[in-house]
């Protein structure tokens, strides 16, 4: 069984049309959810900046979401509960995990945060 927060991410390609699929976790903070890219600028952020919408799914069920990124202040401590979470991607931020939040606020230019809206 996969992990509560784990999801398919399905975006349409910003030139192509065509749809791609990743899987993430969407992470919850302070009563919202957000989508982190711990490997930075890849295909799926791309798509979801230029389309302000991401598919998200599990267990067959889809729901389409918009998606706005957020600023690097508001992003430090979604950035640091996430690492903290998802240990395996430690590897790709230069904060520690014991880091102070003041400290991811730098790490946001390499790993953009998106809120997640409410389903469409």
């Amino acid at each position: 069984m996969a992990p509560r927060a784990s999801y398919l991410l399905t975006t349409t390609g910003r030139n192509t049309g065509r749809r791609h699929t990743t899987p993430v976790w969407a992470l919850e903070h302070d009563g919202e959810r957000f989508l982190v890219s711990p490997y930075g600028d890849v295909g799926w952020v791309h798509n979801a900046r230029a389309a302000g919408e991401v598919i998200l799914t599990r267990s067959r069920k889809s729901t389409a979401h918009p998606v706005t990124e957020v600023a690097p202040a508001e992003a430090a401590p979604i950035l640091k509960r996430y690492m903290n979470k998802v240990a395996v991607t430690r590897p790709f931020f230069d904060a520690t995990k014991d880091a102070p939040v003041a400290e991811f606020e730098a790490e946001a230019a390499r790993h953009p945060v998106f809120r997640l809206g409410p389903p469409k």
